[in-house]
């Protein structure tokens, strides 16, 4: 390692300001912060001094998605597996002759079959991801002639386990375009974007691509096959019409977006995040309780035309994207409230919308995404209330 830094350090001067290369100083710059410490000091007036940082922060996170990114490997290769299995349908494409190549058989009990199958289809989407929102992060910032920020690591980690193993790799890059360019970049960049870019990314191959992101057939790694999530079977007929169990659905052995099925995979990524104090656990516990409230006063409405009115709270908790949301979306450090009371308003208000959304809306019976988005719009305005109201009560006690 002493070698690699050494060699890097002796390329700096063609990048900095007078070299052959200074055009590519941030691309330099990335390479070399993201492999070592960086030795350069703050220089100005006084500062706090702290452990944490950009690169760091954005690794935590990273490590927090462990779970669901192992979770979604093995899970994409197991449902096609499983389907694969029975003999009624065929596998084709350049991921089959590579699976096969490899003396793999499409085998559900065999994890290294599910994780080698599953892999085809995640790693093309998480490098699609990666390779064009560092491309739009190294642009923006060779224009700006500022540093390569890492904050588009995370999205290229995050959005392509909220996206479905069908999705062609060409939307893959639009959409991850359209997050970083107009999402984060035009606002100025990392730190300053008023929405979450993966959720805006995800929102626009929503809406712009419909039918590869949304229906039964798009959720297992099978061509021709349809078998519908648990939300789609609860819309159709309440959760007597659901085909897994609750412990299935909690475990994340279902269909759906590539990383957003395993609850429990998001709680172990909650717990380091809240561990790390990365991750706010006041905006976790208010979704949990603001989407169990709605959950409970829908219950007691009731509807006799739709069942989604009669789906209780723990059926909400492990269906669909509730946890990913909560856990890794809701608690995105620039987009969120930033005040501890307007974390509590911010998150129950996620919680009540998202079931809100599913419940009142049959055609769209995931709600997470729009009502992350809806409430980073109101994230501002929140904490400038919350903080209007603490001055007003400490100029209260002084009269």
């Amino acid at each position: 390692m002493k070698f690699l830094e050494n060699f890097i350090e002796s390329k700096k001067p063609l990048f900095v300001k007078g070299g052959k290369l200074e055009k590519l100083y941030p691309l330099y710059e990335a390479l070399d912060t993201f492999a070592f410490t960086p030795a350069d000091v703050t220089k100005t007036s006084a500062h706090v001094r702290d452990s944490i940082d950009l690169k760091r922060t954005m690794i935590t996170v990273v490590v927090a998605l462990l779970p669901c990114i192992l979770m979604a490997v093995w899970n994409t290769g197991y449902q096609a597996n499983l389907v694969l299995s029975q003999g009624q349908f065929q596998a084709t494409g350049w991921r089959h002759e590579i699976f096969a190549s490899l003396g793999f058989a499409h085998d559900p009990t065999s994890m290294m079959a599910n994780i080698a199958y599953g892999a085809m289809f995640f790693v093309p989407v998480w490098l699609v991801c990666n390779i064009a929102g560092g491309f739009w992060e190294v642009l923006f910032a060779s224009i700006r002639k500022h540093e390569v920020n890492e904050g588009f690591l995370v999205t290229g980690w995050l959005l392509p386990l909220t996206l479905s193993p069908t999705i062609p790799l060409w939307q893959v890059a639009i959409g991850t375009s359209f997050g970083v360019v107009f999402a984060k970049e035009v606002f100025g960049g990392t730190g300053k974007n008023i929405f979450n870019p993966a959720l805006m990314s995800r929102a626009f191959l929503f809406f712009a691509y419909p039918a590869q992101i949304s229906g039964d057939a798009v959720w297992t790694a099978v061509d021709g096959y349809t078998g519908a999530t648990a939300l789609a079977q609860a819309a159709e007929g309440g959760i007597a019409n659901i085909a897994f169990s609750w412990k299935e659905l909690f475990i994340g052995t279902v269909p759906g977006s590539m990383g957003e099925t395993s609850t429990l995979a998001c709680l172990f990524g909650a717990a380091y995040l809240i561990f790390s104090g990365i991750g706010s656990w006041r905006i976790m516990l208010a979704c949990l309780i603001g989407m169990v409230g709605m959950s409970l006063t829908s219950n007691a409405i009731g509807s006799t035309t739709n069942p989604m009115f009669a789906v209780t709270p723990q059926y909400h908790l492990v269906m669909g994207s509730f946890a990913f949301a909560a856990v890794f979306m809701a608690t995105d450090p620039v987009s969120a409230a930033m005040t501890d009371t307007g974390r509590w308003i911010y998150g129950i208000c996620i919680g009540m919308m998202g079931v809100l959304i599913r419940v009142v809306n049959p055609a769209y019976p995931e709600g997470w995404m729009l009502a992350v988005l809806f409430m980073n719009a109101f994230a501002p305005t929140i904490d400038f209330y919350v903080i209007k109201a603490n001055i007003k009560r400490r100029k209260a006690r002084h009269v």
